[in-house]
């Protein structure tokens, strides 16, 4: 794939970049084959009937309590009645436990990382999974060694798409926000940058509810996290 700018670019690439926070779920680690697995168990343990992965993996992308409601619901909008939700939502997180270090990074995201920090680039992640399971998956990747700073869903008062994740990191690199790229699969990640005031690149082959990338509100869409570098230069 080559390397494109989509419609609505606001940073017209190459962007003077200081620092770079990176997506999880989608972007660095393919996880929706454990999402889904953990989804189908919990699913089956309250005798409901199973949905296939393809289904469950365009519910991904708002965090694993919405991944349960949707689940639950089988419509990506719907909210099932509070008491369901509280009862599924520890069968998801005790399955989703078990399955959790199955997960592994897509094809040239190890080579990714290590291209942007050998450039020189300060590397963080922001991720809406919870603390108690990112850390985890990021440990048993080889991934945690490649960030400064973690931020999980759970690490402030608000998630993506809310700017707070963004504003939260350019503060701790010390950097302008428009000199912070996120690098994400989603439309979460593109709300969230442009929130913030800074600019978002995204993969395609990741969790964005199975609609294509190209039409959300990105800078670029890039094929790899390596194939960011031509389109960045380091300030």
């Amino acid at each position: 794939m080559q390397l494109q700018t989509t419609r609505m670019t606001r940073f017209p690439p190459p962007l003077n970049i200081q620092a770079i926070v990176i997506d999880l779920d989608g972007t660095l680690l393919h996880s929706a084959p454990e999402l889904a697995e953990a989804a189908n168990r919990m699913l089956r343990e309250m005798d409901y009937t199973p949905v296939s992965q393809e289904l469950l993996a365009s519910y991904i992308g708002n965090g694993i309590g919405w991944l349960v409601k949707r689940a639950l619901t089988g419509d990506m909008h719907a909210t099932p009645d509070a008491a369901l939700y509280e009862h599924a939502l520890p069968i998801f997180e005790k399955h989703y436990q078990e399955l959790l270090l199955g997960s592994k990074p897509f094809d040239g995201a190890i080579g990714g990382l290590d291209a942007l920090r050998a450039a020189g680039f300060r590397l963080g992640c922001i991720t809406n999974k919870a603390a108690r399971f990112t850390g985890p998956l990021l440990e048993g990747s080889g991934l945690a060694k490649y960030f400064e700073i973690v931020v999980s869903g759970d690490t402030l008062p608000e998630k993506k798409p809310h700017p707070l994740p963004l504003l939260h990191a350019a503060k701790f690199f010390g950097v302008p926000i428009e000199k912070l790229l996120l690098i994400g699969d989603s439309q979460n990640d593109t709300l969230a940058a442009r929130a913030a005031g800074g600019p978002v690149f995204c993969v395609p082959y990741g969790y964005n509810h199975g609609e294509p990338v190209e039409m959300l509100d990105a800078d670029a869409v890039i094929a790899n996290l390596s194939a960011a570098l031509p389109l960045i230069k380091r300030v």
